[in-house]
């Protein structure tokens, strides 16, 4: 497997993982909100959650920005 495709796959994976982690979080909330739970008391808040979709995300979008640029960079070329 060459280093594009484990990239590739790498961003999917972390990006499914990241709308997992939102949804998680607003499902949360809004439970809280109604008395309810999901999560276990020893887990993550729901900020928490979110926080770590968004570390997720910065790094999915990081990578597609380096794919671009090395995509124009091979275009000028």
């Amino acid at each position: 497997m060459n280093l594009e495709k484990l990239m590739s796959m790498m961003t999917r994976v972390l990006f499914v993982g990241s709308v997992l982690l939102m949804a998680i979080a607003v499902a949360e909330r809004v439970l809280n909100f109604f008395g309810y739970t999901i999560l276990p008391d020893s887990t993550s808040s729901p900020g928490r959650l979110l926080e770590f979709a968004a570390i997720f995300l910065v790094v999915v979008i990081a990578t597609l920005l380096r794919q671009v640029r090395d995509e124009l960079r091979q275009a000028h070329r």
